[in-house]
Formats: C-alpha cells, structure tokens, sequence
C-alpha cells in the first residue's frame, strides 16, 4: 500500500465536502455520486475531515463517523487521507478512529492554539502517530512561519511522508524541501490556481475542492502540469479562476459556501455550511457562481 501512498500524494487530493441532512446532522451518505463522479474522472486520494470539509465545525464524534463513511463509500478504490487536529486527546482519539476506520494514512491539521511551540509541535506529532499505531503522516502546513529548521525537525519524524503546503510562499517551500529528506513528497495545498507555482519550485500534485463539482477540469490541470505543459496548466486554471475567487470572498469565509452552493445549484445538495462560515451566497455571488456553471456548461 505505500507505493500507492507515494503515488497518490503526487497527484490530487480532493478534499471532499461534509454533507448535513435537513436536521443539521452529518449525512456522508449524500457523498456517494460525488465521491463515484471524482474516481470515475481518475481522483488519485480522497480527502475527509480535511477544511473544505469544515473539520473545525464538527465534533470528534461527527468527524469519526466521516471517516468510518467516507472509507465505506470509497471501498479500497483509492487511499484516503483522513484529516485530524484539534486538542491533542481529540486528535489522538481521532486519529485512533481513523486507522480503525481504515484510513490510509492522517493528514494532521497544524495545531491552532495560540501557543504554539516548534517543539510541542514535534510531542502532538508523537503522540498521533502512537495513537494510530503508526500510520503514514501528512503534516499540513498553513503558517510557515516556524521556520526551516522547525520544519526540518518534524518532517525527520519516520511516520512523516510529507508536507501539504497552504502558504503562498513558494520560495520558503522550496527551501524547506531542500533542507528535508529528498523522499518526502511536497504537495501544493492552496489548489489549483497555485499549483503552477508550487510545481515550478519542485511540489508534486495539489488539494482540490474543485473535485467535488468538476473534478474533470481538475485532473485535467494535474495531467498538464505532469507533463511540464504550464501553459495549457494556466489556461486549464483561467476557466476555473472565477469559482475560487467566490471562495476566496469574505476573507475566505465563503471557501466551503461556494462548494456547497456549487453541488445545491447542480442537484447534488450537501446542505448549507455551518457558522462561522457564510451562508449562503449574496446575490452578486450566486450571480457570478450561475454564470460559472453555465459558461462550462456544468451538470
């Protein structure tokens, strides 16, 4: 299963949205059409409790039944990455969850206390990997301000297979891939728009939640960018750009919403988002979100 790992971490991880019932309930069922229509398209890893899939909005106990579904529903046609964080009891009892569950390996959410510490870092990463009896890890990295070293440090631990990087700094990725062990896989973690980027400094593959509406266009950018086609990459991209600028709205609090409104508008409702996350649309969103669809002649 690790050569499939390795192989799966360079391509996409389509980080798969959380679907509620009409009672605000998780509804993971709702992700069977979604979860078929991405691995038919050629989805090399699905992501669960990852942010597009509003893991900060859910309980432990809510976050443990997606991934228990979310494995179900995949039924060993991909690996799965199964996001975890929070406290480190919560994330260890996730984390326990998830390889019981049958994830493949945890991508493990940067702590967001406000005392962070490089070296309690490297504790809350030991204390996962024990609680899920050694799976592959995923650090997924959103403030790069810990620094090189820091960074070096956490990637030497063994269970580490590599790094999601959701910084808009390819340079100091660059040179933190330089500083780590040259089988670690770099993937890009701000999606499509900076995969280019990222790629061009030695990333490989990168997170979607484009996948969950038109994973077709996403793969298509990954085959581009393999190829070393960056310009057929950035024209690929130019087609998508206005759906992540809604996303981006609102100081990203629209990041989930324009998915959600995205699958309600095409027939594959997942229910709204929950607060603090905006819901729904302004009317000059939704306006530009219809126009998206219908220029790409969406279904």
């Amino acid at each position: 299963m690790q050569r499939t790992l390795d192989q799966a971490l360079t391509g996409i991880s389509g980080i798969l949205v959380t679907p509620y019932d009409d009672k605000g309930d998780v509804a993971p069922q709702r992700l069977a059409p979604i979860i078929d229509r991405a691995l038919a398209a050629g989805l090399h890893m699905p992501v669960v409790n990852g942010n597009t899939g509003e893991f900060y909005a859910l309980t432990t106990e809510e976050a443990t039944t997606m991934v228990r579904e979310v494995v179900r529903l995949v039924d060993g046609r991909a690996p799965v990455l199964a996001g975890i964080g929070r406290g480190v009891r919560d994330a260890a009892a996730l984390a326990r969850a998830s390889a019981a569950a049958g994830a493949t390996a945890l991508m493990v959410h940067q702590p967001p206390d406000p005392f962070v510490a490089p070296r309690g870092i490297l504790d809350y990463l030991r204390y996962v990997a024990d609680a899920s009896g050694g799976l592959p890890m995923m650090l997924y990295l959103r403030n790069d301000a810990i620094g090189t070293k820091a960074i070096a440090e956490l990637c030497a631990l063994p269970e580490v297979k590599g790094i999601k990087w959701a910084t808009p700094n390819p340079l100091k990725l660059a040179e933190a891939k330089a500083a780590c062990d040259a089988s670690l896989v770099w993937v890009g973690g701000l999606a499509e728009i900076w995969a280019p980027a990222f790629y061009a400094v030695g990333a490989r593959g990168f997170t979607s939640g484009l996948i969950n509406v038109w994973p077709e266009r996403s793969l298509a950018i990954h085959a581009a960018l393999e190829a070393g086609q960056f310009a057929e990459a950035n024209a690929l991209i130019a087609g998508m750009k206005a759906f992540e600028e809604i996303r981006a709205e609102e100081m990203n609090g629209t990041n989930v919403t324009g998915v959600k409104a995205a699958l309600r508008a095409l027939g594959r409702d997942c229910g709204p988002t929950r607060p603090p996350s905006a819901w729904p649309l302004t009317s000059a969103q939704q306006a530009k979100l219809d126009d998206f669809i219908a220029r790409n002649k969406l279904t």
